[in-house]
């Protein structure tokens, strides 16, 4: 195992639910440490990757073969690869209590469509996305706000085995304009690549299919395709808003985020962190940020959905809104490094639109000053307290 390994917040969920099921898997996008989380955890299970393209013969010509190398567990790497193999395991863990996999794919989409038929009720499925601060917190605290939202959270980018400059270009090519395009069948390369660029333009604004299909020149039917894809991917993220009618939730506008923003930044073509902090979108990319924080908080619990805002027909607006346990934790961002009154304004007036409990109302910013106390509480951002905030 690397030296170099960097913890991550999920591995205590992943380790308890291995004692209740005989297969894991985690998905996530490319490069987030999927197989090197998965080798950590299970430092004896044999690890196989698909991505050889003689390993990937031998598991789709004999995967009865394949899968008994070893009985000791067996880590397969993009399994997705080989969707048969998801068969030959059901029928091992149903025959051998003692038989366990783990399993990694990166496109979601691919990899839940084949264990849903195949291995209903025997796995444990999650998702692993970028770091999180709370996992490098040093990095966090010797780094500015704007060389962190530049840089992003890929643990290539964490670990200082590469740089935003290079990698992001990189990932891009390899990853978003061949594998995702692939799976789109999309045969305009420069429409795609605008589309992306778009979508990079709207953070933290109301996702309108047909204005991103007038601007790209596609129907809105593709756009709206195109971004599933990417939200199967986990390179777009979509907020719903809160509405009390469950119903309401399911028909109204998301907002659009990236998982990461150091992505994000190098599809607006900023090239420094410098360029960024002059940057009209720095606040929306700063927003970003904490979005994708609390997202990677309920994802590393194991949990899906419980993150929103709040918009309503006067324009009233939160930037996050938490569930947790039947209560809910209302969060403004600001990028500012100096507080202003106006910024709780909302979040003094939330419980006048909304009947769900508010647990706790908080104002996340730059600056140094911060304050626990009263209704209104403020925090930096590199102290992001969101174990604090739910366990209150």
């Amino acid at each position: 195992m690397e030296k170099n390994y960097i913890p991550r917040a999920i591995e205590s969920t992943i380790q308890e639910a291995a004692s209740y099921f005989p297969v894991i898997a985690i998905t996530g996008p490319r490069q987030s440490g999927k197989s090197t989380l998965l080798r950590h955890i299970f430092p004896t299970y044999q690890w196989v990757s698909l991505k050889d393209l003689n390993v990937l013969e031998f598991a789709q010509s004999d995967p009865v073969a394949f899968l008994s190398q070893t009985s000791n567990g067996m880590i397969i790497d993009e399994v997705q690869k080989a969707p048969r193999l998801l068969e030959h395991i059901q029928v091992l863990v149903d025959n051998d209590s003692n038989r366990k996999f783990a399993l990694t794919g990166s496109a979601n989409f691919e990899l839940l469509r084949t264990m849903s038929e195949s291995l209903a009720g025997r796995a444990g499925v999650f998702e692993l996305l970028p770091m999180s601060m709370t996992e490098v917190p040093t990095m966090v605290q010797k780094m500015g706000v704007d060389n962190l939202l530049f840089e992003g959270l890929y643990p290539a980018i964490c670990a200082e085995k590469n740089k935003a400059k290079f990698f992001y270009p990189s990932y891009v090519r390899t990853y978003l304009e061949k594998d995702v395009r692939d799976l789109l069948h999309v045969k305009n390369q420069m429409q795609f690549m605008r589309f992306l660029k778009l979508c990079a333009a709207r953070i933290g604004s109301l996702f309108n299919a047909s204005e991103l299909a007038t601007e790209v020149g596609v129907d809105s039917k593709t756009i709206t395709h195109w971004l599933s894809v990417l939200q199967a991917s986990y390179i777009i993220a979509l907020l719903p808003p809160y509405y009390e009618d469950i119903s309401k939730r399911l028909v109204k506008s998301p907002k659009l985020y990236f998982y990461d923003t150091g992505l994000a930044c190098y599809l607006l073509n900023i090239e420094s962190a410098s360029q960024l902090e002059r940057d009209k979108m720095r606040g929306a990319i700063f927003e970003n940020l904490i979005v994708s924080e609390v997202l990677k908080y309920r994802y590393n619990k194991g949990l899906e959905d419980g993150v929103f805002f709040y918009r309503d027909a006067k324009q009233h607006e939160v930037d996050i809104l938490l569930r947790e346990n039947g209560e809910l934790i209302a969060i403004e961002v600001k990028s500012a490094m100096t507080y202003n009154t106006s910024f709780a304004k909302t979040l003094l007036a939330i419980d006048t639109w909304i009947h769900t409990p508010i647990r706790s109302k908080n104002v996340i910013y730059t600056g140094e000053y911060e304050n626990g106390a009263g209704d209104i509480k403020l925090f930096n951002y590199k102290n992001l307290p969101l174990t604090w905030m739910v366990s209150e």
